[in-house]
Order: C-alpha cells, then structure tokens, then sequence
C-alpha cells in the first residue's frame, strides 16, 4: 500500500487549520454551516454593471498538506485542466478577463469548502444514526492580503470593472451520507449533483473530492458572494477507510474527469464545464 493510495485520515486532518490562508473575520461575507446544496452565501447581485474574472488557480494543500494533492504545473494532467477551465471561463458570457500584469506574490482570497470539523480537524456528524443525520458543510472566505487586494482594484480600474471574479480549483472533504431502507451512500456534490457511492463506502471516513471554489470581489477586496461547485468524489474502499484513511486523488484521476460527463442531464455536459457554469451563474447572477 503506497502514499498515493493511503493516508492517515485524523493526522492529516489535523493540519487542515493550518492550511487556511486569510482570516474570515470581516471578509465580507460571514461563515455559513450548509446541510444541503446549492452551497452559496453572501448577496445576490442585482444591477448589470461590467464583472471582470481571473484566470482560474489551483490551491494545493487547501484541506491538507500540498503532498497528498494532486501535482500542479506544467505536465501535469491538473495543470492542464486549469488551462480547461480558464478557457472555458472566458467563453461564457458575463464576465470580462482582466489582465493579471504585475499581480503580486500575495495571499489572493481563499475560499474555504470542506465538512465541519472538530478542533482536531475530524469531520463532525450530526445527531442520528451514523450517516443519517444532519451532514454540515462549512464555506467560508480568508480576507486577501492588502497587497493582492490594491492590485485587484487598480487592476478592476483599469479594465473599468466594478467587481472580479475569482475561482479556485482544490481538493476538500465531504461526509458520506447513508439514504433509504437498503442505506444507499451518496455524497451532494453540488447543485443538483449528488452521486452514489458502492453500498461498502464507510460512513466514518470522509470522501476527498475535486472542486471548485468562487468568490465575487468587491473594489475594497472583501467579497460580495461566495460558493462552490464540486466534481469528483475519489471511493475509499471500505478496508482502507477501516484503518482511518482514505484515497487520493492522483493526476490519473484529474485526467479523467476532463472526459467525464453527466449522464443525468440533457445533452450529457462534461462534469467540470457543467460545475464550473453553474458556479458562475449563482456567483455573478448572469
């Protein structure tokens, strides 16, 4: 059993404060502890004036230690889904791409999507049978570093904008939840996304799943609205999630999904184009 197969779930946990960029106090928009999708918080836009959007990122390390995600960069099968998804983001209609000339190495916002934890990091399960009762999910935003926020909005100037978009793409952590009398697994990725899991997926052990993370800027770098979108649930198989951990996601997998496509849905969209729209769509309100 490899480090690519195998990681020591409350050890890893553990570090998942850590990895947080940015403080959400006064961040714009409150943390909020979600039961179901759609997951968003934050005001709802409701004028017309121009939204511009940066190229989407990938935050290694956003839920635990950068080693156990998937590699980013160039060769990579993630490196070269998050040229998929910029692409994609450019095509829809909305938002403008604001040029990212002189963008500072500074701490940008940090969406922040995974369960609700304990102070050791584990996943908290509501009251009720194991799997059954309520699964809480927590979204919250870090403020971006000042120096990130006086580029975007002389950036948001310059392009004559009055908000930004920013997207992430990121690994986080979802409860499994157990439904009807055979006590079927499923896991709500997203909005009107939720997909099954084999009868044997363990209940204890959280699912690392690929997702996408959004936050709508404002001039003053404090953010208007956030939320995100996930795509992929990586199974770990019951003899795994038995020692307390739980399977990666390998660049392998990342490959895949940019081929995956929702069988459930007219037309068949890909999963990360259909996710990705729908993030923008709840996010700017167009």
């Amino acid at each position: 059993m490899t480090i690519d197969h195998l990681i020591a779930g409350s050890a890893l946990l553990g570090v998942a404060g850590a990895c947080a960029t940015g403080s959400t106090l006064q961040s714009g928009v409150g943390d909020r502890l979600l039961e179901h999708p759609p997951y968003y918080a934050g005001s709802r836009a409701t004028d017309t004036t121009p939204i511009g959007h940066l190229p989407v990122a990938y935050q290694r390390g956003a839920t635990q230690e950068a080693m156990f995600d998937p590699p980013g960069g160039a060769g990579t099968a993630t490196g070269a889904f998050v040229h998929d998804l910029t692409a994609y983001l450019d095509s829809l209609a909305g938002t403008t791409r604001l040029a990212v000339t002189g963008m500072p190495r500074a701490t940008p916002p940090d969406v922040q999507f995974s369960c609700e934890t304990d102070p050791t990091g584990d996943c908290l399960m509501g009251p009720g049978a194991l799997g059954r009762g309520d699964i809480r999910m927590r979204l919250a935003v870090g403020r971006p570093a000042p120096e990130w926020a006086a580029w975007a909005a002389a950036t948001m100037d310059s392009a004559r904008v009055t908000r930004v978009l920013v997207i992430t793409l990121e690994v986080g952590q979802y409860r499994v939840e157990q439904r009807g009398i055979p006590g079927d697994k499923m896991i709500e990725l997203g909005t009107e996304h939720t997909v099954r899991l084999p009868w044997l997926t363990s209940l204890e052990t959280p699912v690392h799943v690929l997702q996408l993370t959004g936050a709508l800027m404002g001039r003053d770098g404090r953010a208007i609205r956030i939320g995100a979108e996930g795509m992929l649930a990586r199974k770990t198989s019951l003899p795994l999630s038995a020692l307390g951990a739980q399977a990666l996601i390998p660049d392998e997998v990342v490959a895949e999904l940019r081929a995956a496509r929702r069988d459930d849905l007219p037309g068949e969209p890909l999963v990360w184009q259909e996710a990705l729209r729908t993030l923008v769509t709840r996010l700017v309100g167009r």
